[in-house]
């Protein structure tokens, strides 16, 4: 019995060391790099509805007073086919004709599981009906991409938004049938690259790389949970090139990008139900700079920002223009190419 004890008190020991040695390595510092760097955004009409500004006019302030010329957009199922087989591409058609007129290049985002809560956006007569959703998906996915594949604009498909990470009001994850509408999507058009995404802190990412012909990883620094309340992962940018080495030699994935970093408040609640004061105690011009600076760190040229409709709302609800501003001088700074 004592020796049994021994033996578990070594291995124990052995464990929490590697443990205590792990978080010490990717809390190294580690300079911020030189070289340029893209910058984009992914944008929500539907988020500009939920904060009571006018999404076109947000829409519009993007592209032409930030000038930004990345944008990823989520095409959402339930809007655009709300009634069976009838198809309102009107926010649609929009946003890709401004961006045409820019010369901005889109990620269009297409599935059931897509950006904002509640991250699944099925239309009511396919909710209780698996096989059917399922069939009727593959044909959206293949409506969205004939509409849109001629544009100009258009330069990325994404299937799906993370689709192993299981979080969202959403039904069971079926890889089987991931992997259909990966492939419906390549054949209707072989001409661009597939990107896959998947959770910077949560996930191995390797499911999400081996599929994809470009990966994208989301980024959340500070953040709420019921069970912990608020906090900061206690992960430095070591992590994600430890990550990146992961999927680069077993998923053979040298091409990954920061496709959602944090840059808005994540609140214990709605964000508007809390104050100006509030919401910027989370999220603000130096915090966004410094996630910035950590994506950069973590190796990652090409990245995606998240919150660019709660600048615009903080700026004309709030007249406080602080981090639209600070956004804007890091875009005007950045290649975009």
């Amino acid at each position: 019995m004592k020796k049994a004890l021994k033996y578990f008190v070594i291995i124990f020991g052995v464990i929490i060391g590697f443990v205590i040695l792990f978080l010490l390595y990717i809390n190294i510092p580690v300079k911020t790099p030189a070289e340029p760097f893209d910058l984009g955004v992914t944008y929500s009409w539907r988020y500009s509805d939920e904060l009571n500004i006018d999404w076109q006019e947000v829409y519009t302030a993007i592209l032409d007073d930030l000038n930004v010329k990345k944008i990823r957009i989520p095409v959402y199922w339930d809007h655009i086919e709300a009634v069976e087989g009838q198809y309102n591409w009107d926010h649609l058609d929009y946003e890709v004709a401004e961006a045409e007129k820019r010369n901005a290049q889109l990620i269009l985002v297409i599935g059931r599981k897509v950006p904002r809560w509640p991250e699944c956006f099925i239309p009511e007569w396919a909710v209780d009906d698996t096989d059917k959703r399922r069939e009727r998906l593959l044909i959206f996915i293949e409506e969205v991409i004939n509409r849109y594949k001629d544009s100009s604009a258009v330069a990325i498909w994404q299937i799906e938004n993370e689709p192993f990470l299981g979080y969202g009001d959403c039904p069971p994850f079926s890889v089987e049938f991931f992997d259909q509408e990966v492939a419906t999507a390549r054949a209707t058009d072989s001409t661009r690259p597939i990107l896959i995404t998947d959770s910077g802190e949560l996930s191995l990412w390797i499911p999400a790389a081996k599929r994809a012909d470009i990966f994208g990883t989301t980024m959340y620094r500070n953040v709420y949970t019921q069970k912990y309340g608020y906090y900061e992962y206690p992960v430095g940018p070591r992590f994600f090139q430890l990550k990146r080495w992961m999927i680069d030699v077993f998923a053979d994935q040298k091409n990954a990008i920061v496709i959602e970093l944090q840059g808005e408040p994540w609140m214990a609640g709605t964000t508007t139900d809390f104050s100006k004061e509030q919401q910027l105690e989370h999220m603000n011009p130096e915090q966004l700079v410094e996630n910035v600076n950590f994506a950069r760190q973590g190796g990652f040229d090409d990245i995606y920002l998240w919150g660019v409709e709660w600048w615009y709302y903080m700026k004309v609800t709030h007249g406080e223009d602080s981090v639209w501003e600070a956004a804007r001088a890091m875009f005007a700074t950045t290649n975009q190419d």
